[in-house]
């Protein structure tokens, strides 16, 4: 039986310390796989005026833990200005942590981080878990699948993997290539305004969330600061820009992040011509994976559209939590009831939804 691991350090790391930041990277590009989940600009892009992009750190003789996460003040919400010191947590948008490598001791990493929360004010922790269990460490608290998510597997020759796909595909694909269309691989934004024109037109159309319009600073910062873990993939027509995907890159896994198409491509099938040429870029460059994700809902149209690229990649998408304060948990149920309705808003927690009072 293993014996308890030499703790050589347990840090908690804050982006905008320049310090903390460059001990972060060093960690991140330590890592074979350097998941752009895990590095701090990423972090960073999903964080509100008065959030902080911070992250767990702990090395000892085996191995290493890296768990990025933003620390939310729960003040800065207008029914919970009177909880001044209380603090929540969430990871960012996608695929996340505790991601490890090595052999490291997580026990005695949970023992040292939960310690941390409950000095901390920390109330609630929630994490979006990445689908490569194999990076993670064992969650210390409740865990659930939420939907499922499409993965294609690239580990066999582009004939085969052609043949993997479900048949309709194949003719869409062929369709688009008789359409005269082509595809561009972007490395550095050249083509971002092309890009958000498609992508802003497509978010109208599904009547998408106030999140999703993300702004022009927002791929600014992508780009200039994540440079080559990111590529823009464009179809064009007569080099117009009518299909487009912005995905995000880690050494071993290619993940679709965002893009559209405009609706008079839809007849050319000019994203099945895209999201074909980004498999056939993965496989040359010896990427493992292509995460198309899920659907809106379960079994809905795009989640069967993904799956026709992958008919067996299903892959359990996993979140988890932990209440660390319940008593504070549950008074803050109630005082955002309270200010709700004060507000002329009839407002129940959902259990679907956690932590609730954010709901």
């Amino acid at each position: 039986m293993r014996g308890v691991g030499t703790v050589t350090s347990f840090r908690l790391v804050n982006s905008s310390v320049a310090a903390d930041r460059s001990l972060w990277l060093n960690a991140w590009a330590s890592w074979e796989e350097r998941e752009v989940a895990a590095h701090p600009t990423y972090c960073e892009l999903f964080c509100r005026p008065d959030d902080q992009a911070m992250c767990c750190l702990m090395e000892d003789d085996e191995g290493t833990v890296l768990f990025p996460f933003i620390l939310r003040p729960l003040s800065a919400e207008p029914w919970a200005t009177e909880y001044g010191h209380a603090r929540d947590i969430i990871t960012p948008y996608g695929y996340g942590g505790p991601f490890a490598w090595g052999d490291p001791d997580w026990r005695l990493f949970w023992h040292e981080f939960n310690e941390w929360a409950r000095d901390s004010d920390i109330v609630s922790l929630f994490a979006r878990l990445s689908l490569f269990r194999d990076q993670l460490i064992p969650f210390d608290g409740c865990v659930e699948t939420r939907a499922q998510n499409i993965v294609r597997t690239l580990d066999m020759p582009i004939d085969k993997l052609w043949m993997d796909y479900r048949h309709k595909v194949r003719k869409n694909v062929s369709k688009a290539c008789r359409s005269g269309l082509e595809v561009e691989v972007d490395y550095d934004g050249a083509r971002l305004d092309d890009f958000l024109d498609v992508y802003y037109e497509t978010m109208q159309r599904h009547n998408a969330g106030e999140f999703y319009y993300f702004g022009h600073e927002f791929f600014d910062t992508l780009v200039r600061d994540l440079d080559g873990n990111f590529a823009f993939f464009h179809a064009t027509q007569n080099q117009h820009v009518v299909s487009t995907e912005l995905v995000l890159l880690s050494t071993s896994h290619i993940y679709s992040f965002l893009g559209g198409t405009k609706v008079e491509a839809f007849d050319m099938r000019a994203n099945d011509l895209l999201k074909h040429s980004i498999v056939e870029w993965g496989v040359q460059r010896g990427k493992k994976a292509y995460v198309l994700g899920g659907g809106y809902e379960c079994e809905d149209g795009i989640f069967k559209y993904k799956v026709s690229f992958a008919p067996d990649g299903q892959v359990p998408f996993r979140v988890g939590s932990r209440i660390y304060d319940p008593s504070v948990y549950m008074s803050l149920v109630g005082e955002r009831k309270r200010w709700e309705s004060e507000h002329g808003v009839q407002w129940n927690p959902s259990r679907r939804f956690f932590p609730e009072y954010r709901g």
